[in-house]
C-alpha cells in the first residue's frame, strides 16, 4: 500500500477568489455543502454546471469523476470566481478523479487513503480548515465484473480503516461522495430485482451499516427517515430517470461532531447537470445551537 500524501496549501497551485467566509465562521454561522458525481465535468459544462454554480452558491462543493484534468478546460471551470479549488486526477486519462471548490481557502490537502492503485485512480482528497475537515470520495463501481468487483471489496476494507482514523481524530468532517452502494431497500427503485447486483449486494449494504455504527451519520436520512425515492442516480438505461427509478448512491457522511448541526438535507433532482444529482446539506452554525 502507498503512503496518503499530505500537501500544504501553500504548495498547491490554486486561484483562491474566496468568498467572505471562513471556515471558523462557517462552523459559527452555519454553511451549505453539496456533493455531485459529474460524470466528466466537460460533458457537465456542457449542460450549465457553472450557470447552475453561479445561481446556488454551495460554500463547499465536492465533486467526483472529473475524467479531465485542469488542463483540459477553461480558466473559469478549473477555478470558478470565488472559489478556492483543488483537483486531484487520475494517472489514466480520462478517468474518475476529484475535486473540492469551497469559498474559504483550505490550510492543507491530504490526497488518497494509502492505497495505491486507489490513490492512482483519484478517489479521495481531504481539505483541512482550522476547525473543520472534508472529504471527497468516489468509491469504486464493481458492476463491469469480477474483477472491479473484488477491488472495491478492497478499497472498501481499506476505507472503514480510513475512516476509523478520522473519527479518532475528533474534528468536525464531512466525507462526502458517491459511495455506489444503496444502504437499505428505501434507498432503490426495486430492491429483489437488484439484490444480485453491484452496489446492493448484501455484502456492500452491511459494510456500510458497520461504516455507521463507527459512529458516521447519514445526514439525508437522518433528516428524512422515511422518505422514499431519494434517489441520487440513475441508469441511462430504458426510461429510469423519466420514470424515477433510481438509487440512492451518494452520500454526506458526518461526524459525530458535526452531525447535531446538520439542518436541512436535499437531493436536487432537476438539476440535470449529470446521471447523479446534487446532494445538499445546510449546516447550522455553532451559535444557533445543536440541531436535533
Amino acid at each position: 500500500m502507498g503512503k496518503t500524501l499530505k500537501k500544504k496549501a501553500k504548495a498547491v497551485k490554486t486561484k483562491k477568489l474566496v468568498g467572505p467566509l471562513t471556515a471558523k465562521e462557517a462552523l459559527a454561522g452555519g454553511f451549505k455543502l453539496v456533493s455531485l458525481n459529474m460524470n466528466g465535468i466537460r460533458a457537465a459544462e456542457k449542460r450549465g454546471f457553472s450557470k447552475w454554480l453561479a445561481e446556488t452558491q454551495p460554500d463547499i462543493l465536492c465533486l467526483q469523476e472529473l475524467r479531465a484534468r485542469p488542463e483540459q478546460v477553461e480558466d473559469a471551470l478549473r477555478y470558478p470566481a470565488g472559489y478556492s479549488a483543488r483537483w486531484e486526477c487520475a494517472e489514466k486519462k480520462g478517468y474518475s478523479g476529484v475535486s473540492l471548490m469551497t469559498r474559504f481557502a483550505a490550510d492543507s490537502y491530504d490526497v488518497g487513503t494509502g492505497l495505491g492503485w486507489g490513490d492512482s485512480e483519484a478517489r479521495c482528497l481531504r481539505a483541512d480548515f482550522e476547525e473543520l475537515s472534508v472529504i471527497s470520495v468516489y468509491i469504486p463501481s464493481g458492476s463491469s465484473g469480477d474483477e472491479r468487483q473484488g477491488m472495491k471489496y478492497e478499497f472498501l476494507e481499506h476505507f472503514t480503516k480510513y475512516m476509523k482514523k478520522l473519527l479518532k481524530e475528533g474534528r468536525p468532517v464531512a466525507v462526502c461522495g458517491d459511495f455506489n452502494i444503496a444502504h437499505e431497500e428505501i434507498d432503490i427503485h426495486n430492491p429483489r430485482g437488484n439484490a444480485k447486483n453491484s452496489g446492493f449486494l448484501p455484502e456492500e449494504r452491511s459494510w456500510f451499516t458497520k461504516l455507521l455504527k463507527q459512529g458516521w451519520v447519514d445526514v439525508v436520512r437522518q433528516l428524512q427517515p422515511d422518505e422514499a425515492g431519494l434517489y441520487s442516480w440513475w441508469s441511462n438505461r430504458g426510461q429510469a430517470r423519466a420514470l424515477d427509478r433510481g438509487w440512492r448512491i451518494d452520500y454526506v457522511l458526518a461526524s459525530p461532531s458535526l452531525a447535531p448541526l446538520a439542518k436541512r438535507a436535499w437531493i436536487e433532482k432537476d438539476a440535470g447537470l449529470s446521471d447523479h444529482a446534487p446532494v445538499w446539506v445546510e449546516f447550522g452554525g455553532r451559535d444557533e445551537g445543536a440541531v436535533s
